[in-house]
């Protein structure tokens, strides 16, 4: 039987960062946080969790930070006070291209540093606030944008949610390398923002993963890290025990970047009432932080069906191993 290795004191020691694998979040960088030897834990879902406080189908959720702030807040200030080290940004869908059809592409900057200051409240000063940025659903190979209206339409987004007070910009559920490469490029020459930058995978039947347009996370995280990511890996579209084999891909090809994991509760599921569900526990979930670890994970926390509670385990699960 096999058991978890540790790092060793001499590995896992800073004096600004970590002690005997304790995090002492600072706030510094979240890569010189990592890169100490500890394990970090973000937070959860965002969207499903507004939808439990009233979001209604074909609602704008990130109109929410100007229209309804104080249930923002409390969904981060919820992810906080169940142990995560970092908390996103109510800000997914929050570039022109998305604000569109709604009618708000012309307060987008009003919009994301909103998003970011309500998280930021919600943090405050020890714990680090990773701004959420989704894909545009627009797509670079059929013409239906250019790579500059992506890299403008990202730029845009991350100047705001740095003025918001965000520490870093996590560019989430990617699925075109090209798009992601262009978000990258626009936080890291515009903004003194960190850059995470995470690709959904889904399983293929010959074996592995692959994003929806057939790339594999080896390749996706490195195209992403070529550009600047500081921290890059997996969200979405798996429950936890898929993403372990994801992360040592990831790890084989990018032996020194800290990888960070957003897994959800579960495939969803529905209920007699038509509802979509997640089957993974609080409990489930925090099973597979060993398997995490083993594989090279850096940050672990949760996305769609997740909740405060499943953080919550998860931090408990990387404390009982001294490791955060």
């Amino acid at each position: 039987m096999s058991c978890l290795i540790l790092p060793s004191d001499s590995e896992r020691q800073t004096d600004k960062y970590c002690i005997l694998g304790v995090i002492i979040v600072g706030r510094g960088k979240i890569a010189d946080a990592v890169k100490s030897g500890g394990i970090l834990c973000s937070d959860g879902a965002w969207g499903t969790i507004l939808i439990g406080k009233g979001l209604k189908p074909g609602e704008c959720p990130e109109l929410w930070c100007l229209e309804n702030p104080d249930a923002v807040r409390d969904i981060a200030r919820a992810y906080i006070d169940a142990g995560a080290d970092m908390v996103k940004t109510n800000s997914f869908g929050a570039t022109s291209f998305k604000l569109r059809p709604f009618g708000l592409d012309s307060r987008v900057s009003e919009i994301n540093e909103a998003a970011a200051k309500l998280s930021r409240e919600a943090a405050g000063d020890k714990n680090w606030v990773i701004a959420s940025a989704g894909p545009t659903g627009k797509l670079v190979i059929t013409g239906e944008v250019t790579e500059e209206e992506l890299y403008g339409a990202y730029k845009t987004q991350a100047i705001a949610l740095e003025k918001g007070g965000a520490d870093a910009v996590c560019f989430e559920t990617m699925m075109a390398v090209d798009e992601a490469v262009a978000a990258v490029k626009a936080a890291k020459e515009h903004t003194g923002l960190e850059v995470i930058c995470t690709f959904t995978f889904s399983p293929i039947k010959k074996g592995g993963f692959r994003t929806l347009m057939g790339d594999t996370p080896a390749a996706a995280c490195k195209a992403a890290a070529d550009a600047g990511a500081d921290i890059v890996g997996a969200n979405c579209g798996n429950g936890i025990a898929d993403m372990a084999a994801i992360v040592k891909e990831i790890r084989e090809s990018l032996p020194h970047t800290p990888i960070i994991v957003h897994a959800n509760a579960g495939i969803p599921e529905l209920n007699e009432n038509g509802h979509e569900t997640f089957p993974e526990t609080p409990e489930i979930m925090a099973a597979g932080v060993a398997a995490l670890i083993y594989s090279g994970a850096d940050i672990i926390g949760g996305c769609c069906g997740t909740t405060p509670a499943h953080v919550k385990e998860i931090k408990a699960r990387c404390r009982r191993y001294g490791l955060a």
